[in-house]
C-alpha cells in the first residue's frame, strides 16, 4: 500500500520537527513548508492526500490556504493545528472548511488518532457513495456524496466538511436514534468523553442551514434523554 502523502505546514521548526518523526514513524510521509505562499504552490504540483495546517504563517494565513484548498474540486482532508484556543477561532477555522482543529498545545499521539479518524471516514464515505444510487433527496434537500454538494430547494447551502458528514450520516439512517457519543464515533471517527458539546454545536449550526426555523427543527429531531434522529420523508 502507497504511503498517505501528508503536507504539513507550520513556520515553528521545533514543532515541525517533532510531528514530522512522529508521523513518518506512523508510516506516512511528510513534506514540511514553513512559509504559507510555497504551500499553495505545492497544493498546486502535486496530489496530496491530508494538510496539516497552523493558521500564523509568513506571507499567506492558514486561513487564506484553507480557502483556497475549499474552492478546489477535489476534496481534500485539512486537519488545523493552532495557538488560537478560542471556541471562536476554532469555529471560523471549521466554518472556513477544516475538517479538524486542534488547539496547541496537543498530544501527537491527540493528532495521529485524528488523522487516523480523517482517513477511516473518508474511506467508509467512498464504500457508503459505492453502495447507494447516489444523491439521496428527503425534505427539499438534495444531498450529493461525489460533489459534497448540498441544495435545499435548489439553492447550494454552504456546509463545512464535518456539517456535510453528520447530515450525509443522518441522511442514510432516517428514523434511527443516535446519542452523542454514537455520532462522535460514526461521524467523527473518535469517541472522547468531554467533546459531546462538539456535536450539540455542529448539529445546532446544521439547523441554521437547513430547517425552516431552527428553534422547532422539522428535519433533525432531537429525542430527549437518548440523543437525535433524522425524520425520514419524501423529497
Amino acid at each position: 500500500m502507497t504511503a498517505k502523502q501528508i503536507l504539513l505546514v507550520e513556520d515553528d521548526r521545533d514543532i515541525a520537527t517533532l510531528l514530522q518523526l512522529n508521523l513518518e514513524d506512523e508510516g506516512y510521509t511528510i513534506v514540511h513548508e514553513e512559509d504559507g505562499g510555497r504551500a499553495l504552490q505545492r497544493l498546486e504540483q502535486t496530489q496530496w492526500d491530508m494538510v496539516i495546517l497552523d493558521l500564523m504563517l509568513p506571507n499567506v494565513d492558514g486561513l487564506t490556504i484553507c480557502q483556497r484548498i475549499r474552492e478546489r474540486g477535489r476534496y481534500l482532508p485539512v486537519i488545523i493545528i493552532s495557538a488560537r484556543s478560542s471556541e471562536t477561532e476554532r469555529i471560523l477555522g471549521l466554518e472556513t472548511g477544516a475538517d479538524d482543529y486542534l488547539a496547541k498545545p496537543f498530544s501527537v499521539q491527540e493528532l495521529v488518532a485524528r488523522i487516523k479518524a480523517l482517513f477511516r471516514r473518508q474511506q467508509a464515505m467512498g464504500q457508503d457513495v459505492q453502495q447507494t444510487s447516489g444523491t439521496i433527496t428527503a425534505h427539499g434537500l438534495a444531498i450529493d456524496p461525489l460533489a459534497r454538494s448540498v441544495r435545499l430547494r435548489g439553492n447550494l447551502v454552504d456546509l463545512t466538511p464535518r456539517e456535510f458528514d453528520l447530515l450525509w450520516f443522518f441522511a442514510r439512517h432516517p428514523g434511527q436514534i443516535f446519542s452523542r457519543l454514537d455520532l462522535l464515533e460514526q461521524v467523527w471517527g473518535y469517541q472522547h468523553e468531554g467533546y459531546e458539546h462538539t456535536v450539540n454545536t455542529h448539529i445546532n449550526r446544521l439547523r441554521v442551514k437547513i430547517e425552516h426555523n431552527a428553534a422547532e427543527p422539522e428535519i433533525i429531531l432531537t429525542v430527549w434523554g437518548k440523543g437525535y434522529r433524522f425524520v425520514g420523508g419524501p423529497a
